[in-house]
């Protein structure tokens, strides 16, 4: 993992329980535990953790749009066990930047439950979109790798 850094500082957004603050664990190599974000997290100096009601209530969907300014990359987490998204169409536009999205918790997600959120994903603006699960460890290297290359 890259050492902390303002200019690979990355930001995840995600409705609540989309596993945004159990992927960052996994990324610290720290424990997984449950831990509620309640406001704009640091981790890492470069990982900024936002809680799910930011995006799930259309009134604070501002803020995400201010703590993003402080971000190289933003990236969208979608679980692939929710029955729901709360990407707008072509959300990803609002942000100027690069946009990535992680599926999470595909340890517990049927193929056709991890295809519909690459769906949700693609539909918010998403292009380069990577499956993980923090549990077994799916995909974690290659995102990290990601965040890793960039300039």
């Amino acid at each position: 993992m890259a050492a902390a850094d303002k200019r690979r500082r990355v930001i995840f957004i995600g409705a609540s329980m989309a596993g945004k603050t159990t992927l960052t664990q996994a990324m610290m190599r720290e424990e997984l535990r449950y831990r509620k974000t309640q406001a704009l997290d640091i981790v890492g100096g470069f990982i900024i953790d936002t809680p799910g009601e930011y995006l799930e209530r259309g009134g604070m969907r501002g803020a995400l749009s201010v703590a993003a300014a402080e971000a190289r990359l933003i990236v969208f987490l979608q679980s692939a066990s929710a029955a729901q998204s709360f990407f707008p169409p072509s959300f990803a536009s609002m942000f100027g930047k690069p946009v990535a999205g992680v599926v999470t918790k595909a340890d517990i997600a049927s193929p056709e439950e991890i295809a519909e959120a690459k769906i949700r994903l693609t539909r918010a603006g998403i292009g380069r979109i990577f499956v993980t699960s923090a549990y077994t460890g799916e995909g974690i290297q290659e995102f990290v790798e990601f965040i890793d290359s960039l300039d």
